[in-house]
């Protein structure tokens, strides 16, 4: 099946979005891997576990990826900086409080990332938000001190609950959101603020065959 692509720009920023529905050939064959692979805690304040991914993983991806980084993103190529298989796990009342708010995963313009869904009966998926005080929806080296400080503040104020952030709050709007399909791909700038959009009664299982099952990763484009 040939991978069905579209993109659309969000928010003011005009930051682009783009899915890939149908993403990777075998999608059936990768689930397998997912459900055979070891997995441990995830860093960097993921809420979950993490694994290895298969090596020809990008490989078998590699024609849709390469369409999207160069027609939207503008990249000749991409340097790998971080990919796996990733489940959520983390029970809400457990959640520190930076996994409570929309966040950025960098602030440098060549940085995208990529969520690869593979839970078989769709589910949760990503959503982008505004910051109220700022009106910032992409953060980067400019003014990452300034929403910064201006977070901190709210926050010695404001306790978020202790919840996935699912849609507006006090603090942040909701402005755009992709929902989770089997075999779903989105790639956005990762300055973007966003979260996972993850349900109040979400089955944060840690078993692949039930639990919130995505590919994650972390690409730099290489400018044309």
């Amino acid at each position: 099946m040939t991978p069905e692509i579209s993109a659309r720009r969000v928010g003011g920023d005009r930051q682009p979005v783009v899915v890939v529905d149908g993403f990777h050939p075998d999608p059936a064959g990768l689930r397998m891997a997912a459900l055979a692979a070891s997995y441990e805690p995830g860093r960097h304040h993921y809420p979950g576990i993490r694994a290895r991914l298969p090596g020809d993983y990008f490989d078998a991806v590699r024609p849709p990826l390469s369409l999207v980084l160069r027609e939207v993103f503008g990249a000749s190529g991409i340097d790998l900086i971080d990919a796996s298989f990733s489940i959520v796990t983390t029970p809400p009342a457990a959640l520190a409080i930076a996994q409570r708010i929309p966040h950025v995963d960098a602030v440098d313009g060549d940085r995208i990332a990529m969520v690869h869904y593979l839970s078989p009966d769709d589910g949760d998926g990503t959503a982008f938000y505004r910051h109220r005080a700022t009106g910032f929806e992409t953060i980067d080296a400019a003014r990452g001190p300034g929403y910064a400080a201006m977070l901190q503040r709210e926050l010695a104020g404001y306790t978020p609950p202790a919840a996935y952030i699912a849609g507006d709050t006090p603090l942040f709007a909701r402005i755009d959101g992709v929902a989770g399909r089997f075999n779903r791909a989105v790639f956005y700038r990762s300055a973007m603020l966003h979260s996972g959009a993850i349900a109040p009664d979400a089955a944060l299982s840690d078993d692949p065959a039930r639990g919130r099952l995505t590919v994650t990763a972390f690409l730099r484009a290489v400018p044309t």
